[in-house]
């Protein structure tokens, strides 16, 4: 059964500790942070101030994702709440360093790639990694479309894995839905990260298990 990692920049802020505690009975099994600096993506977000108050109020794996510009200058800071914890190849920090440094600072670690940047892009690098999140949108904003291209580096990565002998968690982000779950988890992704599509349902839970049976 895949993992569902909520979104929570899809949550009202105002009402967080209560969509915190839907996304725990919704059966979640971690809680997707997206962090932006409007340098590597033109969006804002929120940081470790946010990222701390949640930790403080939900028992739910911490799921932070880094997009921001050269993220090995902050992963001490963010690597006190975190547990797992990503950045994007693209965004400028040496990736080898930076995934070894993530895990001995006890976080599991995460490598992040843009829809224009192949698979093979992280081949190098999949021993040092927990897991690699596909993106299938572009970073940034939620409420995209599902790009079908990520559907082939998911299957690309799930055989260089095999192929490794690694175990490695496949991540996929964007677009997200009941007919886009069934062919990210058939091409390989094991989480899911999800955000309009449950955050505009009406019973979260239902979704939530919609989501993992397909």
């Amino acid at each position: 059964m895949v993992k569902i990692s909520p979104s929570v920049l899809t949550a009202d802020f105002l009402e967080l500790s209560d969509a915190l505690r839907q996304m725990e009975a919704a059966g979640a099994d971690l809680l997707h942070l997206d962090v932006m600096d409007g340098v590597f993506v033109p969006n804002l977000s929120f940081g470790m101030p946010v990222i701390e108050s949640i930790k403080k109020h939900t028992r739910l794996p911490l799921d932070v994702h880094l997009m921001i510009d050269r993220p090995h200058r902050y992963i001490e800071d963010f690597a006190k709440a975190a547990d797992w914890l990503g950045f994007h190849l693209e965004a400028g920090s040496p990736v080898e360093e930076t995934l070894r440094r993530i895990r001995e600072l006890g976080c599991k670690s995460t490598l992040t790639i843009k829809p224009g940047t192949p698979a093979e892009a992280v081949f190098p690098y999949l021993r040092f990694c927990d897991m690699v999140l596909v993106m299938s949108v572009e970073p940034g904003f939620g409420g995209q479309k599902f790009m079908p291209s990520a559907l082939e580096k998911l299957r690309a990565l799930r055989a260089e894995c095999s192929r490794q002998s690694l175990s490695v968690e496949l991540e996929v982000d964007g677009g997200i839905n009941a007919q886009t779950a069934p062919l990210a988890a058939a091409a390989g992704a094991t989480v899911l990260v999800a955000g309009s599509f449950l955050f505009s349902a009406g019973d979260m839970g239902a979704t939530v298990r919609q989501l993992q049976q397909l």
